[in-house]
């Protein structure tokens, strides 16, 4: 098949979603199928992978999305020769696609990765709920209804599309993640390279530093931590639109020596850092199917989070990790305070890793999709080109 993935944000800038896209991508392409990414701005970055075409935008502030009325040249030469058509993102990429997907009779999936209301939250909040959440209803729900197929991650969000926009049709195909990649680092550091010492119980965080991630209540839970319990360290793995205040946050509780941040990294490091670490700990609630927690159990850490909707379908309490009830203080802290004391209870929660991510390799994930393209092309009469 030639596959079209589709999508507002990519390569340089990295978040789960992006890391998502790359992977399945290259597994397509491991399975035989032509796949094209296409995507918007950055028209200087050099692809280290075939076939990513970008249609020039304009940057919007440092949240790595780049805006454009209308898709380049190249790329409305390529759509019709599609034989699927797969967008990751709906305002954008998806819009755009509509009017090309219907011309040419080319099917049309979905995956909605997030919790469109909760990022309007965190950054248009100056807008009164009502109206946000009205124009996000109506706009979604137009799209959704010209889909072919409408994929989510976790049952929590196909129940969230089922409420916030009468959407009740969506497929429930977990995230899936190369798991040898984290089990069996090709690359290694010590925990000295970084300043983590080799008797300390070493706290990782993977991901965006930014508001919706709640990174200031996980610095102040570890600050919790660390006033208890003299060996405990941090390990913050990414960067974001919060990074400067994250680093203001660390200096003024006096974490220094006990908080270490590599702002943003490449993807392919990710496994040698996790590597160095004994727990994975997230403050965030709005995560719709959280990769960076697969990839922690894949690197046999148990994770220590908060009870809500995306998380709560990937950690189960007592089995591979610990779940507070809310974000409050000394929630988080609590449990984390417990793991690090516990070396029965944390052996315990490793095994339960284990166990969970094997229900997450990509033949099992991407190969569902790759089954749901199938069905489509194989239903769908397409237009002359």
């Amino acid at each position: 098949m030639r596959i079209g993935l589709f999508c507002d944000t990519y390569m340089p800038y990295v978040s789960g979603v992006t890391n998502h896209i790359r992977l399945y991508k290259h597994y397509y392409e491991q399975q035989g199928h032509e796949v094209f990414l296409f995507t918007f701005g950055n028209h200087d970055y050099a692809d280290d992978e075939p076939h990513v075409i970008r249609t020039r935008g304009f940057e919007w502030r440092e949240t790595g999305w780049n805006l454009s009325p209308q898709f380049g040249t190249e790329t409305k030469a390529l759509i019709p020769t599609l034989d699927i058509a797969h967008t990751h993102h709906p305002f954008q990429s998806g819009y755009l696609l509509l009017p090309y997907t219907q011309r040419y009779d080319i099917p049309l999936v979905f995956t909605n990765h997030t919790r469109y209301d909760l990022y309007s939250d965190a950054y248009v909040s100056y807008v009164p709920p009502t109206l946000r959440y009205g124009v996000l209803t109506k706009t979604l729900s137009h799209f959704l209804n010209r889909c072919n197929t409408v994929i989510t991650p976790s049952r929590s969000i196909a129940q969230w599309l089922a409420n916030f926009v009468q959407y009740w049709y969506a497929t429930v195909v977990p995230n899936g993640i190369d798991v040898d990649m984290f089990a069996t680092p090709l690359t290694h550091l010590k925990r000295s390279d970084l300043g983590l010492h080799d008797d300390a119980t070493v706290f990782c965080y993977a991901g965006r530093i930014a508001t919706e991630k709640n990174v200031l209540y996980l610095l102040d839970e570890f600050k919790q931590v660390a006033d208890k319990f003299e060996r405990a360290q941090l390990l913050m793995v990414g960067g974001g639109s919060e990074y400067e205040k994250a680093q203001e946050h660390i200096r003024a509780h006096g974490l220094g020596d006990k908080v270490i941040c590599t702002d943003m990294q490449p993807y392919e490091m990710l496994p040698a850092y996790e590597s160095l670490a004994d727990i994975f700990v997230t403050g965030s609630v709005s995560e719709v199917h959280p990769l960076v927690v697969l990839e922690a159990m894949a690197a046999s850490l148990p994770v220590v989070a908060i009870d809500s909707p995306g998380i709560r379908e990937t950690v189960c309490h007592d089995y591979n990790g610990l779940l507070a009830e809310q974000i409050a203080p000394g929630a988080l802290s609590s449990n984390m305070l417990r793991l690090a004391s516990d070396r029965a209870l944390s052996q315990k929660l490793r095994r339960g890793t284990q166990e969970t991510v094997v229900q997450y390799t990509l033949p099992h994930t991407a190969g569902k999709v790759l089954a749901e393209y199938e069905r489509l092309v194989g239903h769908t009469t397409r237009a002359l080109v």
